[in-house]
């Protein structure tokens, strides 16, 4: 890193992913900062820096030498996994400051020595002590995964059979009984069965009723009059959406649909005009929603229309290494394999990653905005016409 660089970042003041230190003179101490960064989006630590002025304090030849035996000492033995780190020795102004680069972990959760897990929020760390969002950071790093995962208290009587059996037929080209398998055979086999329990996509496709079993599992849905959430009319509402994902992707689209504008193209008024915004463009976005969610945090997903835009949006910031110019450029990762693999028998679901670029060829005026404070992803579609 040059100089200049250094000190635009250290102008710009700690964030997320920056953290001054004055010095480091305890181990335990900064290997919680590496765990934190490890956890989270990885950054830099600058040693040299007041982090209450952003004043330098540069190093000397020997304080040099120790922090850096003391930051591989931490990143060694003061975590559980080692954290790679690297180092570099930076003068500014006749100053000499450190650089620790830290990446992001791809073994999270990471700890510190006596088992604390850290992340990062905002400019300041914080210690994570609740179980999903552990079970998020095993799932960030593929050891865990919410799909697979057996649903409390379920049974193989919680499936609509009939439905089951369709899906058996389109996905395998022979009935049922033609597989000469039991019904729990048949669920386990595919993955939606799990030590004799529904897993959470066994219940998602095929339960009579998923929201019994997990009740924020639903879309919410509202039309505002205005452009302002804080808005208090509206044009359309209902109660949560229910069912399976079938069903929840054909309660979003008609809710969608019936408050959208029709474009006449044609002279005569007799001819139902288009959809202000492609239908194919708004299905694959639902689905996107309700295949590629964080089915480990606790929310609805939701869809509010104003009268300049609909906003579609989906709990769970993106995966892994995954940015939003690599979804419109084609790259899908499967935040959820079983459910991802399975949908397109269900659903008007392709799942080769050419959806998105799809969506925006057909209608280029969509937004992506990945939150990743809020743990949120979410589709913003402006509208052709105003209301």
């Amino acid at each position: 890193m040059e100089a200049i660089e250094l000190l635009d970042i250290i102008a710009k003041g700690e964030s997320s992913v920056v953290e001054f230190k004055e010095r480091v003179n305890d181990a335990h101490d900064i290997s919680q900062e590496l765990v934190a960064f490890s956890n989270s989006k990885g950054g830099i630590v600058i040693i040299g820096v007041d982090d209450k002025i952003g004043a330098l304090n540069g190093l000397s030849f020997q304080e040099i030498q120790e922090t850096n035996n003391l930051l591989f000492n931490a990143a060694t033995n003061n975590v559980k996994e080692p954290i790679n780190i690297r180092t570099e020795t930076i003068e500014v102004k006749d100053q000499k400051l450190i650089v620790v680069y830290v990446d992001e972990g791809l073994r999270k959760p990471y700890m510190d020595k006596n088992g604390a897990i850290w992340t990062k929020n905002v400019a300041n760390k914080r210690r994570v002590t609740s179980p999903d969002e552990i079970a998020r950071l095993l799932q960030s790093s593929g050891t865990f995964i919410a799909d697979e995962e057996p649903v409390a208290s379920s049974t193989y009587n919680d499936i609509d059979i009939d439905f089951f059996k369709d899906f058996v037929q389109k996905k395998t080209g022979k009935s049922f009984d033609a597989l000469d398998q039991s019904l729990p055979q048949i669920l386990s086999n595919m993955g939606f069965a799990k030590n004799e329990k529904l897993s959470l996509v066994g219940l998602l496709l095929f339960g009579k009723r998923p929201q019994a079993f997990k009740p924020v599992f639903s879309v919410q849905c509202i039309a505002y009059v205005g452009n302002d959430i804080a808005g208090n009319k509206f044009r359309d509402s209902e109660p949560p959406f229910e069912g399976n994902l079938t069903k929840l992707y054909e309660q979003t689209m008609s809710f969608i649909l019936r408050n959208l504008h029709r474009i006449q193209v044609a002279e005569s008024f007799n001819i139902l005009g288009e959809l202000e915004i492609p239908k194919e463009v708004l299905e694959e976005l639902v689905v996107n929603a309700l295949i590629h969610r964080d089915y480990f945090i606790k929310s609805a997903i939701k869809v509010f229309i104003f009268d300049n835009r609909i906003e579609i949006i989906s709990p769970g910031k993106l995966p892994n290494t995954l940015t939003v110019e690599n979804i419109k450029a084609g790259t899908s990762i499967a935040r959820n394999p079983i459910l991802f693999s399975n949908a397109r028998y269900l659903l008007p679901y392709i799942g080769i990653g050419s959806g998105i670029p799809r969506a925006l060829a057909s209608y280029p005026k969509i937004d992506f905005v990945n939150d990743t404070d809020r743990e949120l992803f979410i589709a913003i579609i402006q509208r052709a016409l105003p209301a």
